[in-house]
Protein backbone atom coordinates (compact mmCIF):
# COMPACT_ATOMS: atom_id res chain seq x y z
CA UNK A 1 0.00 0.00 0.00
CA UNK A 2 1.05 3.74 -0.64
CA UNK A 3 1.24 5.51 2.34
CA UNK A 4 -0.14 9.82 1.95
CA UNK A 5 0.34 11.43 5.23
CA UNK A 6 -2.21 13.69 6.34
CA UNK A 7 -0.35 16.14 8.49
CA UNK A 8 -2.60 19.10 10.01
CA UNK A 9 -2.89 21.73 13.19
CA UNK A 10 -6.33 22.75 14.44
CA UNK A 11 -7.55 24.55 16.96
CA UNK A 12 -11.28 25.30 15.95
CA UNK A 13 -11.57 21.98 14.20
CA UNK A 14 -12.03 23.08 10.50
CA UNK A 15 -8.96 21.93 9.70
CA UNK A 16 -9.02 19.10 11.34
CA UNK A 17 -12.15 18.32 9.38
CA UNK A 18 -10.41 19.37 5.88
CA UNK A 19 -7.93 17.02 6.82
CA UNK A 20 -10.23 13.93 6.96
CA UNK A 21 -12.11 15.27 3.94
CA UNK A 22 -8.62 14.89 1.81
CA UNK A 23 -8.09 11.24 3.71
CA UNK A 24 -11.24 10.71 2.11
CA UNK A 25 -9.83 11.88 -1.24
CA UNK A 26 -6.80 10.17 -0.83
CA UNK A 27 -8.30 6.72 0.30
CA UNK A 28 -11.00 7.06 -2.98
CA UNK A 29 -8.00 5.76 -5.31
CA UNK A 30 -7.04 2.01 -5.26
CA UNK A 31 -3.77 0.91 -2.99
CA UNK A 32 -3.39 4.24 -1.47
CA UNK A 33 -4.06 4.88 2.25
CA UNK A 34 -3.82 7.79 4.50
CA UNK A 35 -2.47 8.20 7.82
CA UNK A 36 -3.84 11.08 9.59
CA UNK A 37 -1.48 13.09 11.86
CA UNK A 38 -1.43 16.13 13.82
CA UNK A 39 1.05 17.69 16.12
CA UNK A 40 0.60 19.47 19.76
CA UNK A 41 0.58 23.12 21.14
CA UNK A 42 3.40 24.97 21.62
CA UNK A 43 3.39 27.30 24.96
CA UNK A 44 5.15 30.21 25.59
CA UNK A 45 5.35 28.85 29.25
CA UNK A 46 8.67 26.69 28.92
CA UNK A 47 7.68 24.25 31.07
CA UNK A 48 4.17 23.55 29.51
CA UNK A 49 3.89 20.09 28.09
CA UNK A 50 1.39 17.90 26.51
CA UNK A 51 0.72 14.17 26.58
CA UNK A 52 2.69 12.06 24.75
CA UNK A 53 -0.43 10.69 23.15
CA UNK A 54 -3.43 13.25 22.45
CA UNK A 55 -6.57 12.63 25.17
CA UNK A 56 -8.65 12.85 21.30
CA UNK A 57 -7.89 13.06 17.95
CA UNK A 58 -4.95 11.92 15.53
CA UNK A 59 -1.81 10.89 16.78
CA UNK A 60 1.12 12.77 17.29
CA UNK A 61 3.29 12.58 14.13
CA UNK A 62 6.56 11.70 14.02
CA UNK A 63 9.72 12.00 11.83
CA UNK A 64 9.85 8.32 10.80
CA UNK A 65 5.80 8.96 9.51
CA UNK A 66 7.35 11.88 7.25
CA UNK A 67 10.20 9.64 6.55
CA UNK A 68 7.76 6.66 5.05
CA UNK A 69 5.46 8.61 3.16
CA UNK A 70 4.93 8.34 -0.39
CA UNK A 71 3.31 11.92 -0.08
CA UNK A 72 2.44 14.79 2.12
CA UNK A 73 -0.92 16.91 2.75
CA UNK A 74 0.24 19.53 5.18
CA UNK A 75 -2.66 22.05 7.03
CA UNK A 76 -2.68 25.02 9.51
CA UNK A 77 -4.70 28.00 10.46
CA UNK A 78 -4.00 31.00 9.29
CA UNK A 79 -2.20 33.05 11.50
CA UNK A 80 -1.08 36.47 10.22
CA UNK A 81 -0.73 34.97 6.47
CA UNK A 82 1.58 32.30 8.04
CA UNK A 83 1.41 29.06 9.37
CA UNK A 84 0.34 28.35 13.13
CA UNK A 85 3.41 27.92 15.33
CA UNK A 86 3.05 24.27 16.74
CA UNK A 87 3.01 22.96 13.18
CA UNK A 88 6.07 25.79 12.80
CA UNK A 89 7.77 24.29 15.07
CA UNK A 90 7.63 20.49 14.33
CA UNK A 91 8.81 21.25 10.92
CA UNK A 92 11.59 23.12 12.37
CA UNK A 93 12.69 20.19 13.95
CA UNK A 94 12.95 18.26 10.22
CA UNK A 95 16.55 19.08 9.81
CA UNK A 96 17.42 15.60 10.46
CA UNK A 97 15.20 14.90 7.09
CA UNK A 98 16.39 17.42 4.91
CA UNK A 99 20.23 16.54 5.71
CA UNK A 100 19.51 12.72 4.43
CA UNK A 101 17.15 13.78 1.64
CA UNK A 102 14.14 12.23 3.01
CA UNK A 103 11.83 13.87 1.21
CA UNK A 104 13.13 14.58 -1.86
CA UNK A 105 11.18 13.79 -5.07
CA UNK A 106 7.66 13.11 -3.05
CA UNK A 107 4.90 14.86 -3.95
CA UNK A 108 3.21 17.47 -1.15
CA UNK A 109 -0.05 20.00 -1.06
CA UNK A 110 -1.04 21.98 1.62
CA UNK A 111 -4.67 23.16 2.97
CA UNK A 112 -5.83 25.89 5.21
CA UNK A 113 -8.61 27.87 6.97
CA UNK A 114 -8.89 31.72 7.69
CA UNK A 115 -11.12 33.55 9.35
CA UNK A 116 -12.25 36.20 6.91
CA UNK A 117 -12.15 36.02 2.85
CA UNK A 118 -9.00 37.99 2.90
CA UNK A 119 -7.58 36.51 5.98
CA UNK A 120 -4.45 35.35 4.71
CA UNK A 121 -5.35 31.71 3.18
CA UNK A 122 -3.12 31.97 0.21
CA UNK A 123 -0.23 33.59 2.01
CA UNK A 124 -0.46 30.57 4.30
CA UNK A 125 -1.07 28.05 1.75
CA UNK A 126 2.34 29.83 0.19
CA UNK A 127 4.53 30.12 3.20
CA UNK A 128 3.65 26.35 3.80
CA UNK A 129 5.03 25.33 0.64
CA UNK A 130 8.60 27.13 1.68
CA UNK A 131 9.87 24.32 4.22
CA UNK A 132 8.21 21.73 1.50
CA UNK A 133 10.58 22.92 -1.46
CA UNK A 134 13.62 23.06 0.95
CA UNK A 135 13.16 19.66 1.46
CA UNK A 136 13.17 18.77 -2.28
CA UNK A 137 9.28 17.96 -2.28
CA UNK A 138 7.08 18.36 -5.23
CA UNK A 139 4.37 20.89 -4.56
CA UNK A 140 0.81 19.88 -5.97
CA UNK A 141 -2.01 22.56 -6.26
CA UNK A 142 -5.68 22.71 -7.84
CA UNK A 143 -6.32 22.99 -11.10
CA UNK A 144 -8.68 24.68 -12.80
CA UNK A 145 -10.38 21.49 -14.13
CA UNK A 146 -11.64 21.24 -10.74
CA UNK A 147 -15.34 23.31 -11.43
CA UNK A 148 -15.23 24.31 -7.62
CA UNK A 149 -12.45 26.91 -8.82
CA UNK A 150 -14.91 29.10 -10.85
CA UNK A 151 -18.01 28.58 -8.68
CA UNK A 152 -16.66 29.14 -4.88
CA UNK A 153 -17.85 32.00 -3.01
CA UNK A 154 -16.10 30.74 0.30
CA UNK A 155 -12.64 29.37 0.23
CA UNK A 156 -10.72 27.29 -2.76
CA UNK A 157 -7.40 28.60 -4.28
CA UNK A 158 -5.43 26.96 -7.35
CA UNK A 159 -2.20 26.65 -4.69
CA UNK A 160 -4.42 24.41 -2.07
CA UNK A 161 -7.59 23.53 -0.21
CA UNK A 162 -9.05 26.09 1.67
CA UNK A 163 -11.72 27.18 4.33
CA UNK A 164 -13.69 30.55 5.20
CA UNK A 165 -14.11 29.62 8.89
CA UNK A 166 -15.61 33.17 10.00
CA UNK A 167 -14.64 35.41 12.66
CA UNK A 168 -15.89 32.99 15.55
CA UNK A 169 -15.15 29.86 13.41
CA UNK A 170 -18.80 29.03 12.91
CA UNK A 171 -19.40 28.73 9.26
CA UNK A 172 -19.31 25.18 8.14
CA UNK A 173 -17.55 24.03 5.09
CA UNK A 174 -19.50 24.66 2.26
CA UNK A 175 -19.72 22.01 -0.43
CA UNK A 176 -17.55 23.42 -3.10
CA UNK A 177 -14.64 23.72 -0.19
CA UNK A 178 -15.70 19.51 0.55
CA UNK A 179 -15.23 18.74 -2.74
CA UNK A 180 -11.92 20.75 -3.46
CA UNK A 181 -10.66 19.21 -0.32
CA UNK A 182 -11.01 15.58 -1.89
CA UNK A 183 -10.22 16.55 -5.01
CA UNK A 184 -6.57 17.52 -3.33
CA UNK A 185 -6.50 14.12 -1.86
CA UNK A 186 -7.44 11.99 -4.46
CA UNK A 187 -4.79 13.91 -6.96
CA UNK A 188 -2.04 13.93 -4.43
CA UNK A 189 -2.80 10.01 -3.86
CA UNK A 190 -2.87 9.94 -7.78
CA UNK A 191 0.48 11.17 -8.65
CA UNK A 192 2.14 9.06 -5.57
CA UNK A 193 1.28 6.37 -7.48
CA UNK A 194 2.58 7.55 -10.71
CA UNK A 195 5.64 8.40 -8.73
CA UNK A 196 6.54 5.30 -7.50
Amino acid sequence: MTDILILYYSQGGAVKEMAQLIARGVESVAGVTARVRTVPKVSANCEATEADIPASGAPYATLQDLEQCAGLALGSPTRFGNMAAPMKYFLDGTAGLWLNGALIGKPAAVFTSSGSLHGGNEMTLMTMMIPLMHHGMLMLGLPYSEPQLGSTKTGGTPYGASHIGGAMDDQPISEDEKKLCMALGKRLAETALKLQ
